[in-house]
């Protein structure tokens, strides 16, 4: 079992930068893929990136390649996911969700997910 919490969510203005956080407990975080993902009202859930689990491989959206960075350390079992350049159709509730191995795009292999984080990039 392994449970998330995501944190450094808030409200920016456009072109601003936020840093979003999820630590993950238990001691077999290196074994998980991890992944962001959003969902925004009345959208369904949306890949934002994602990232192998010793940290090799990325893969992003396209709405968010070269604006926003994923990376982890497993030593403090937490993934980031640093956003710059934000606009405002990047409003949403942003979670991360672990899967064991593989890093995917598609959220139905992602075992464990956090409650969510709120992300508002007001023009």
């Amino acid at each position: 079992q392994v449970q998330l919490v995501e944190s450094g969510g808030g409200s920016v203005q456009t072109g601003a930068s936020l840093r979003l956080s999820c630590v993950a407990s238990g001691r077999t975080f290196s074994r998980y893929a991890m992944g962001w993902f959003r969902q925004a009202p009345g959208t369904e859930r949306e890949f934002v990136a994602t990232i192998s689990e010793a940290g090799l491989f990325t893969y992003y959206a396209d709405s968010v390649k070269g604006r926003f960075t994923i990376s982890r350390d497993n030593a403090k079992n937490t993934v980031y996911l640093q956003m710059n350049s934000l606009k405002p159709e990047d409003t949403a509730v942003y979670y991360c969700a672990a899967k064991p191995s593989s890093y995917s795009r598609s959220k139905n292999e992602y075992d464990y997910w956090g409650q969510g984080t709120q992300v508002t990039v007001s023009s």
